[in-house]
């Protein structure tokens, strides 16, 4: 009887097997009958494999080579004759191609089962749908490979730490980087690859990567293989597993050669390109920390603004390129002077700015007198020595003012009073200086409106005859009477209109008022004069400078004998232009003068060969001869030269009873200065040209 309950109850429970657990698992389940052959038999399949499969319930006890033909019951047979001849479990996968073209992986599983003799006797074939599950691994794995590429093909070095700032992995770019390998690196603690001066802040990166957040540091020094060392920027980035620090990415970037292109860029922006020296970008970033150093240590500081006198000349000669290489001499000079207390830099051109830190009065006039030192020896170039001075205005803090700008002004303003007071040597600021030194770039913009304005006119000075005492010729000399400045002296502003290209406009405006003078005194009757009108070099090189001159004669009918063009020796240098110039002025009938003769570089042949009617004896000479015998013998020679070359004489600048008995006896025809008579406006000269 407990028999027949015991097989009633495996019944019960087969049946549960076979409805419950078999028949709605989702899992595919094949059970096959192992006959001779091998051959299998299909004995049962479950609800999931009917519906994934076109195996029918009435395809039981159907052989599987004629349920599944083709490639796949070849397959799938294969698996069952190994699995029998083995008497292992076997799992395998397999695609299906489903309708639509969509494929469907299967992760098989077959079981043995058999008889109490030791024989297989059914195969049971479990077999499930991995397909989002391979999908999934294959994404993963594309993503692992994408990810394992971005670090091993990284340009940047990338270091995986553990928590302890270990290196754990290491990418290719990182053995480049730091010359080592990766096994070298491997358990070794990232400290060790930077200079010791990184490690504070490489913990504080790694520690805030711990508490997830990422950071970067820039100019950390780098130690190689090579033990050369490389400036590179570093980022610490966490690695969170689960919400859990798991590491640290280290991506290391060599900013060596950007930072070597931004270092010669910004030396570049401070130094100058021909000396090397700093430039004017430099100084205006210095000076003021100079000053505020000077400030708060409570000492002073002197500015020293140097100019070369008449470098210009130096270019002239040699070139700009000659000129360029005397400039480099110089510096070397100069940079003999320097130390932590006393920097140079290149102003511009031909001027230079010593910046005495730390300085006393007596410790900066010792410095002026050093720089005036190194010029007593000449500069050679080309066998030639030239020899250069400079002149050098000094400004002092806090003294002379309190910011950059101020000193270097108050420096230039002294360095004007040096150029003014004979060159070749040093002043210091005075407040005097303030009112007398020239805003040329104001002084410009009022020359440019002086003609319409109405601001210049034109005084004359008599020359007078020294054997009658009579008078019939004068000198024209221009004035300006600026409403800012006042009255300006020619000797300021008739150089800042050569400089500026003015000279051509306020040199015609002469001429043409010149010739209506002398048309206003010939119409009242008076007798005839002449009037010598000085032309500046740059308007001597005008080539319509004698048509211009035919025009305003013309035009105000002045015979040309009325007119005298005085010329300085320096605009006689270009002695083919210079002769055709001349020769188109004395074709025209003017009289022709050379001013200051003996000042510049006179050349006796220029007197043989140009056609000039009157020398003019510079006032230099003629204010020492009573008493230097050298300028006595000159002035002498000068009017011996004169005559004896058919030329007029005439003595500039006479101001004693002494010096026109001297010229008297010399046989100096004709003679100007306030001995006789300062410049005067015409109507003050009346008495002069009275008929």
């Amino acid at each position: 009887m407990q028999a027949l309950n015991r097989k009633q109850d495996n019944d019960r429970l087969d049946v549960v097997l076979k409805d419950v657990v078999l028949e709605y698992i989702n899992d595919m389940i094949f059970i096959m009958k192992v006959e001779e052959g091998p051959s299998f038999r299909y004995v049962y399949i479950n609800e999931s494999a009917r519906k994934s499969t076109d195996i029918k319930n009435e395809d039981m006890g159907r052989l599987l080579d004629e349920v599944l033909t083709g490639g796949l019951g070849s397959h799938i047979k294969e698996k069952y004759v190994q699995l029998v001849e083995n008497e292992e479990t076997i799992i395998f996968r397999d695609t299906v191609e489903l309708p639509g073209g969509e494929q469907m992986i299967n992760e098989s599983i077959l079981t043995p089962i058999k008889n109490e003799l030791g024989k297989i006797e059914y195969v049971v074939c479990i077999t499930r749908d991995v397909t989002p599950i391979m999908r999934e691994k294959k994404r993963l794995s594309n993503a692992r490979n994408r990810y394992k590429s971005i670090i091993e093909h990284n340009l940047d070095a990338i270091f995986i730490l553990d928590s302890n700032g270990v290196i754990k992995e290491s990418n290719i770019a990182g053995c480049q980087l730091t010359g080592y390998q990766k096994s070298q690196m491997v358990n070794s603690a990232i400290y060790d690859l930077f200079h010791s001066s990184v490690k504070k802040e490489l913990e504080e990166a790694l520690k805030k990567a711990s508490n997830g957040i990422p950071s970067t540091l820039e100019h950390c020094m780098l130690n190689t293989v090579t033990g050369k060392d490389k400036i590179t920027s570093i980022k610490a980035v966490p690695i969170v597993v689960e919400e859990k620090f798991d590491g640290c990415y280290i991506i290391i970037k060599d900013n060596t050669v950007s930072f070597e292109q931004n270092e010669m860029i910004h030396y570049m922006a401070l130094h100058d390109q021909l000396t090397g020296l700093w430039n004017r970008k430099a100084l205006d970033e210095h000076l003021p920390l100079f000053v505020q150093s000077m400030e708060d240590s409570g000492r002073e500081l002197s500015v020293l603004y140097l100019d070369l006198d008449r470098f210009k000349f130096v270019n002239d000669t040699l070139g700009l390129t000659g000129g360029d290489r005397v400039l480099n001499k110089i510096t070397k000079r100069l940079t003999t002077l320097t130390n932590d207390n006393c920097l140079l830099y290149r102003q511009g051109g031909d001027e230079f700015i010593y910046l005495l830190k730390n300085s006393s009065l007596e410790e900066t006039k010792e410095k002026a007198t050093e720089v005036l030192t190194l010029f007593q020896q000449s500069f050679l170039m080309e066998g030639q020595e030239f020899y250069i001075s400079p002149s050098i205005g000094i400004s002092r803090y806090p003294a002379d003012g309190f910011d950059g700008n101020t000193l270097i002004q108050k420096a230039a303003q002294a360095l004007f009073q040096v150029k003014e007071k004979g060159r070749a040597h040093y002043r210091f600021y005075q407040t005097y200086m303030e009112s007398s030194f020239p805003n040329y770039m104001i002084m410009e913009s009022h020359l440019r409106k002086a003609i319409e304005k109405e601001e210049l006119s034109i005084h004359y000075q008599p020359q007078i005859n020294l054997s009658s005492g009579t008078v019939d010729s004068f000198e024209a000399l221009i004035r300006w009477n600026n409403r800012k400045f006042g009255f300006v002296s020619p000797g300021q502003f008739i150089p800042l209109a050569e400089e500026t290209g003015l000279i051509h406009g306020i040199g015609e405006w002469v001429l043409e008022h010149v010739c209506l003078q002398l048309r206003n005194w010939r119409e009242r009757g008076n007798k005839d004069v002449r009037i010598a009108i000085n032309i500046s070099p740059k308007q001597f090189q005008q080539e319509q400078l004698v048509d211009t001159i035919r025009e305003y004669l013309e035009k105000y009918g002045i015979p040309a004998e009325c007119l005298e063009i005085e010329i300085t020796e320096g605009a006689m240098q270009d002695t083919q232009q210079t002769l055709s110039v001349l020769k188109k002025l004395k074709e025209l009938g003017v009289f022709i003068s050379v001013d200051d003769f003996g000042t510049g570089y006179s050349s006796l042949n220029y007197l043989k060969r140009f056609p000039i009617d009157i020398l003019k004896i510079d006032q230099s000479f003629v204010r020492e001869i009573g008493s230097s015998q050298k300028d006595s013998a000159i002035t002498t020679t000068i009017i011996h030269l004169a005559h004896s070359l058919g030329m007029e004489v005439i003595a500039e600048g006479v101001e004693e009873e002494g010096q026109v008995h001297f010229l008297k006896e010399a046989n100096c025809q004709k003679a100007q200065g306030f001995y006789f008579s300062k410049p005067k406006v015409p109507e003050e000269l009346e008495h002069y040209v009275y008929a």
